[in-house]
C-alpha cells in the first residue's frame, strides 16, 4: 500500500509510535487523518499538527472505537487503513491480579477485535482495506518479567494472523507491527534493562519501517531486524531458545 490519496485512522495516535505514524502519513500524502488517544489534548495536537481529525477514544471501550470509526467514516469517507496501534505494559509476575490482567487485554488485544469486528465486513463489502496492528516483538518471543505484556502481545499476534488466513483471499491486507524497545514513555525508566538490549530505536525509525512493510505488504514489520533471527532460532530449537532466554533474564537481573 501507498498511503498517498488514502484515508488512515490511527489509535494511541497522540504520542510515540502513533504520534510518529501520524506524521509520516502526512509526509506521504495521506488525503486525511485520524487521531485517536486516550490523552484527548495530546490527539488534538497532532492532528493540528498535520491538519487532520481527532477524537478522546479509550480503546478498551467497543463502543467508543465504534464511535471513532463511524465518524470518520461519515465525514471523510471509508478507512482505507486503520492502525491500531494503542498498547499498555502493565502487570508483572503471577501476583499480577485479574482486572489489571483484564485491562492490558482490553488494551493490548480486544482492542484490535473490536476495531476488527466493525471494519472488517465494511472493508470486505466495498472490495478490501488494511488493518495495521502493532504488537511487539514480545508478541513472536517473550517479555521478560512482564507475563501480562507477553501473554497479550502474543495474542494480538495470533489474532492478526488468523484476520490474514480468514479474509486475506477477500481483499483484506494485514500487517504486524513487532518493534523492540522504541523511544517513547513506555519504556520511560527502563532503558539500561532489557529494553535495550539490541538498541534503542526511535519512533519515527519505526515510521519510516511501516512505509516500507506497507509498501511490500509485508505481513510482520520489524523495525529491528534482529527479531526475524530471534524468531527463527525460536522456531529451530524451542528448548535452547528457551535456556538463552533464561541465561538473559539472569543477566538482566543483576543490572
Amino acid at each position: 500500500m501507498n498511503v498517498t490519496g488514502k484515508i488512515v485512522a490511527i489509535t494511541g495516535g497522540g504520542n510515540g509510535i502513533g504520534r510518529a505514524l501520524a506524521k509520516r502519513f502526512a509526509v506521504e500524502g495521506a488525503k486525511h487523518i485520524a487521531v485517536a488517544d486516550l490523552n484527548a489534548a495530546a490527539a488534538a495536537s497532532v492532528a493540528a499538527e498535520i491538519g487532520g481529525s481527532s477524537m478522546r477514544v479509550d480503546v478498551s471501550v467497543e463502543s467508543q472505537l465504534v464511535q471513532f470509526i463511524d465518524q470518520v467514516e461519515r465525514t471523510h469517507g471509508p478507512i482505507d487503513l486503520f492502525c491500531s496501534n494503542a498498547g499498555v505494559i502493565m502487570g508483572g509476575g503471577l501476583e499480577t491480579a485479574d482486572p489489571l490482567w483484564e485491562k492490558v487485554l482490553d488494551i493490548n488485544l480486544m482492542s484490535h477485535v473490536y476495531a476488527a469486528r466493525k471494519l472488517v465486513p465494511r472493508m470486505i463489502a466495498r472490495g478490501g482495506g488494511y488493518l495495521l496492528n502493532t504488537a511487539s516483538a514480545a508478541g513472536l518471543l517473550a517479555q521478560i518479567g512482564n507475563v501480562t505484556y507477553s501473554v497479550s502481545k502474543h495474542a494480538a499476534v495470533a489474532f492478526a494472523e488468523w484476520l490474514s488466513i480468514t479474509y486475506g483471499d477477500a481483499g483484506l491486507k494485514v500487517s504486524i507491527l513487532c518493534p523492540q524497545a522504541v523511544r517513547t514513555d513506555m519504556i520511560a525508566g527502563h532503558e539500561a534493562g532489557v529494553a535495550s538490549v539490541n538498541g534503542i530505536i526511535e519512533a519515527d525509525d519505526v515510521a519510516a519501517a511501516v512505509i516500507r512493510g506497507l509498501a511490500a505488504e509485508s505481513t510482520l514489520i520489524l523495525p529491528h531486524p534482529v527479531v526475524a533471527e530471534y524468531v527463527n532460532r525460536r522456531a529451530q530449537d524451542h528448548a535452547r531458545w528457551l535456556s538463552g532466554m533464561r541465561r538473559l533474564q539472569q543477566k538482566m537481573s543483576g543490572l
